[in-house]
């Protein structure tokens, strides 16, 4: 029986869970990474991406492990091919780095009604609008953010026991994603707020209109970060996103994470080839 076969019958069965159905605002880095990919990289999110290579209806349902893991990435659907394909994909290794004057990232966060949502891969948090980054001129507004248990980018080798992506986009459809690495240590204020009202079940939203919170409190105060031009680390994997991974993290106690982990075991894609990318960062 082939893939697409299986899919179907599971699907018939009721074996397989659509996470993330709806928009465009529904995959982790294209839509818990964006409400949608750069338009010249090709955005659809797993739950309207076609279910075959062949281009049929059906919804190709990507996973963290299994046949529809990341191994499989590319194979799953058309839309998906940039997964396999790709020489700019993500995360990666951050290792070696070169020094350079990089601008400063210009933070404007205002503070936001909590509007949370688990898609089935992860705890998003969506962000009204008004919020936004500058990074050399160019203006980034706030979509949502998001969380993955490790972290998805390793430094030298070294993975974190979380990490948070704030995903921004330009006028120009371009994706600027900030990762906030997160060591183990003290309760984190902000994160608290996000899983004292996170839903438990796949699928399930809040808006909590008597809770607010400004993720500018989730960052660090010094701002360095590691940048290089990477992609979407989920399906359709869309590349041409400028990511910037702050150099120094913030704390996260360990019965927080375990409180993630608990509802997603798995929410990691392996790191990728650098295949030749110079990663920067600034003195």
């Amino acid at each position: 029986m082939t893939l697409n076969k299986k899919l179907i019958a599971l699907l018939l069965m009721g074996g397989v869970g659509l996470a993330g159905c709806g928009s465009d605002d529904d995959h982790e880095e294209g839509g818990e990474h964006a409400a949608s990919a750069p338009s010249h990289t090709g955005s659809m999110t797993a739950s309207h991406a076609s279910g075959a290579k062949s281009g049929g209806h059906g919804a190709a349902h990507w996973t963290y492990a299994g046949e529809g893991g990341p191994h499989m990435w590319g194979e799953l659907s058309d839309e998906f091919a940039t997964c396999a394909s790709g020489k700019s994909q993500s995360p990666i290794d951050i290792s070696p780095v070169t020094i350079t004057d990089l601008p400063p990232i210009e933070v404007d966060y205002k503070s936001t009604v909590l509007d949370v949502t688990n898609n089935g891969h992860t705890i998003k948090v969506s962000y009204a609008p008004g919020s936004s980054i500058t990074v050399g001129g160019k203006k980034y507004d706030l979509l949502q953010f998001h969380f993955h248990s490790p972290s998805e980018h390793t430094v030298g080798g070294k993975s974190y026991a979380m990490v948070a992506h704030l995903v921004h986009k330009a006028a120009d459809g371009q994706l600027g994603v900030i990762g906030v690495l997160m060591e183990e240590g003290a309760s984190n204020f902000l994160i608290q707020k996000v899983w004292k009202n996170m839903p438990k079940e796949e699928g399930g939203h809040k808006t909590v209109e008597k809770v607010k919170l400004n993720v500018a409190q989730l960052l660090p105060k010094d701002m360095s970060y590691y940048n290089y031009s990477g992609s979407l680390t989920t399906p359709p994997c869309s590349e041409g996103v400028n990511w910037m991974v702050l150099r120094n993290p913030v704390t996260v106690s360990a019965a927080q994470v375990q409180q993630f982990t608990e509802l997603f075991p798995l929410s990691v894609r392996p790191v990728q080839p650098l295949n030749g990318r110079v990663v920067k960062t600034n003195n």
